[in-house]
């Protein structure tokens, strides 16, 4: 009986010691996702992002959009390490995947698509190298971000 009791305070204490351990993930997990964000935000930005600056310099951010429609004169253009970028002219959408450091100009992307005059989030995308066409990795979009040139006023002018 001594032992069955020595036994149930052991299970006791390792369960208190466990819920103990529960609790306090979170705010650890917390805490380490806080201080990872400063570190970021205090990293030098990479080449990719330096030039999808300077690509979105006088544009601004429209509302995400799942799908956007695609035509065979516009490619793709890959951004290394950023984003893929389509489109041309007032308008460009930014696609930047679900990991973007990912992202290589070395790859080429390669899409089943669902409809054949829409890019979506949902469609199907691999990657394969550009010049052995050997598969490199699958891709995952996120909402397509479209960025429109900021017309300025003629009241801002004078």
């Amino acid at each position: 009986m001594t032992q069955v009791y020595a036994l149930t305070r052991r299970l006791a204490a390792a369960s208190l010691a466990a819920l103990t351990l529960a609790a306090t993930l979170p705010a650890a997990a917390q805490e380490q996702s806080d201080a990872e964000a400063k570190v970021d935000a205090a990293a030098p930005q990479t080449k990719g992002e330096l030039k999808l600056a300077k690509l979105l310099k006088g544009r601004v951010a429209g509302t995400p959009v799942a799908c956007i429609n695609t035509f065979a004169r516009e490619p793709i253009r890959t951004i290394s390490g950023a984003a893929y970028v389509y489109g041309s002219g007032e308008t460009i959408y930014v696609q930047r995947t679900r990991d973007p450091q990912r992202i290589d100009d070395n790859d080429t992307l390669i899409t089943n698509r669902f409809s054949a005059t829409q890019l979506c989030r949902l469609d199907q995308t691999t990657t394969i190298d550009r010049f052995s066409r050997i598969f490199t990795g699958a891709v995952f979009f996120e909402d397509f971000v479209p960025y429109t040139r900021v017309k300025a006023d003629a009241s801002d002018e004078g």
